[in-house]
């Protein structure tokens, strides 16, 4: 049995937060009776779901793939000995056996992918299957184009090259800027590097997408599970 409101969400209707508001604004009937109160458990192999009068589909896949929008000051870990939250804490009950897919720092935030599907786990770690990654960083001052193209050819860090990079500016204010940077690596806090050595520092860094999954609007500290639509996706990127 699962939280009405979670499988919603579950089956990419859309956030378990949104799901809530659809139940209590009577869009959702289980069995043909209109649901409005939270709590309601159903069995989706046995209840039949319908958001709008259209019934939705469940995934009886052994792997779970969970949406984490990690908020800044949260380590990307199953457990930290220091007792400081991790994104497993975020996540609370049900999250056993279940891995977050390479990190974030813990001032970083945004986007993050757990599963116990190792295969794509591996294959989305894995260098060789580059899937771009894209973030959206505000750093300090204004950065010039040559700079970044700098920064785009690939920049030497702790004796290693970073691979050619897209950044792309968004906007910015009187004393810093935004940028949009797409990476096909993940060296640890490469970002926050990069930009150090060319004297702008970054001041806040948001994943928004992890090759064809993005964060769209789920709200920071917010989670839900993937759509079959999103999985099948994710797979294609990697060859699965």
């Amino acid at each position: 049995m699962i939280r009405l409101q979670k499988f919603i969400a579950g089956a990419g209707i859309c956030s378990r937060r949104a799901a809530e508001k659809l139940i209590r604004a009577g869009r959702v009937t289980v069995d043909g009776r209109q649901v409005t109160e939270m709590g309601m458990r159903v069995d989706p192999s046995r209840n039949t779901i319908c958001v709008d009068g259209k019934r939705i589909a469940g995934d009886n896949s052994p792997y779970r793939y969970i949406m984490l929008n990690k908020p800044a000051g949260v380590l990307t870990t199953v457990h930290d000995p220091f007792g400081r939250p991790t994104v497993m804490d975020i996540l609370g009950r049900n999250t056993d056996r279940i891995y977050p897919v390479g990190r974030l720092d813990k001032d970083s935030e945004g986007l993050i992918l757990l599963t116990n599907d190792g295969a794509l786990a591996h294959r989305l770690l894995h260098p060789g299957h580059k899937v771009p990654k894209t973030y959206v960083a505000t750093v300090t001052g204004h950065p010039s184009e040559k700079d970044l193209d700098i920064l785009r050819a690939g920049i030497d860090i702790n004796g290693k090259t970073t691979l050619p990079c897209r950044i792309r500016p968004l906007g910015r204010t009187r004393r810093s800027s935004v940028l949009r940077i797409v990476l096909k690596e993940g060296k640890k806090r490469q970002i926050r590097l990069m930009f150090r050595q060319i004297g702008h520092p970054v001041i806040r860094l948001k994943r928004i997408r992890i090759g064809p999954l993005h964060l769209d609007r789920l709200p920071a500290g917010e989670s839900r599970l993937l759509s079959n639509r999103e999985i099948g996706a994710l797979k294609k990127a990697v060859g699965l």
